[in-house]
């Protein structure tokens, strides 16, 4: 059985592909010093991006982790959430509080996606 890492350095890959099933790295938002509605936002389109490169995209996500610094900014978070999964297609999913990397993260994402 193989195993495909993609964009792979010391620390992670940030696509791991096995028997059909591709693992993206956690990812955040594209400016930390934007609001919650920002980072959302722009980590969703960094989840596109990347699972169009692994061959896959929303409509075939399987499972999403989101983790966020503070659970007042949930109702933003989901907003934005909400809008982004087509209709009929929302993937099993978590969102736990959580302690970030950085301080200035508000939110970041792992997901589990299908080949298409």
């Amino acid at each position: 059985m193989s195993i495909t890492r993609m964009e792979t350095a010391q620390r992670m890959s940030r696509i791991v592909k096995h028997q059909g099933t591709i693992y993206l790295c956690g990812q955040v938002g594209a400016d930390a010093n934007t609001d919650i509605s920002e980072q959302t936002a722009t980590m969703l389109d960094k989840v596109d991006t990347l699972l169009t490169q692994a061959g896959s995209d929303k409509e075939h996500i399987l499972s999403a982790t989101i983790y966020i610094r503070d659970m007042k900014d949930f109702a933003a978070m989901n907003a934005v959430w909400d809008a982004w999964v087509p209709e009929g297609y929302a993937p099993a999913r978590a969102c736990v509080e959580a302690r970030m990397a950085r301080a200035e993260l508000l939110v970041e994402i792992s997901v589990v996606a299908a080949e298409k």
